[in-house]
């Protein structure tokens, strides 16, 4: 049995041996035939044109060709990878804003503080300013309030006359009173 099989297999390897170089040889010597060569190219450039003019007839249709579809499908994509990425971005300020990350909680803590800091300082001073306006001025005193002004009037009759002396005259006042000695 082993010499049948052997015969077999010797015989396969010759039919296969030489049926591939038979058809590698039938192809070459199509595609080295200049009359198949010169079809194949004229045929190329028909579907060519025939695709031109195709464009051209949809195009005065206003209809898409494949190649507008294809080009609007790569700047879809471009769109839509973009938009992932300020999406992901987006995300990315969110979870650092949210009140489990630091950065609200932490602003809030901050304000609140703030806010509870000027409220003291609101109370001491309106508890300053309570006693001062509606005592005495030595109650204010006693309560840290600065003292109100009091008017600049002379008390004296010779007082009197320094002050209207110093004071500028402007040219329609009366002639001063002469002194008596």
């Amino acid at each position: 049995m082993s010499d049948a099989s052997n015969a077999a297999r010797s015989l396969r390897e010759r039919l296969s041996g030489t049926t591939e170089e038979r058809l590698g040889k039938a192809l070459t010597d199509l595609l080295e035939n200049p009359l198949l060569t010169g079809a194949i190219g004229r045929a190329f450039d028909a579907r060519e044109k025939a695709v031109q003019a195709q464009e051209v007839a949809m195009g005065a249709l206003n209809i898409p060709s494949a190649a507008d579809i294809e080009r609007l499908t790569r700047r879809l994509r471009s769109v839509s990878n973009r938009l992932e990425g300020i999406e992901d971005g987006v995300d990315r300020l969110d979870r650092s804003m949210s009140p489990a990350g630091t950065g609200t909680s932490e602003i809030d803590q901050r304000l609140s503080a703030i806010e509870a800091q000027l409220r003291r300082l609101t109370d001491k001073l309106e508890r300053a300013d309570a006693p001062a306006r509606g005592s005495s001025p030595a109650t204010a005193n006693a309560a840290g309030a600065k003292p109100k002004a009091r008017s600049a009037k002379p008390k004296t009759a010779a007082a009197k006359r320094k002050a209207v002396a110093a004071k500028p005259s402007s040219g329609t006042r009366k002639p001063a009173k002469p002194r008596k000695a």
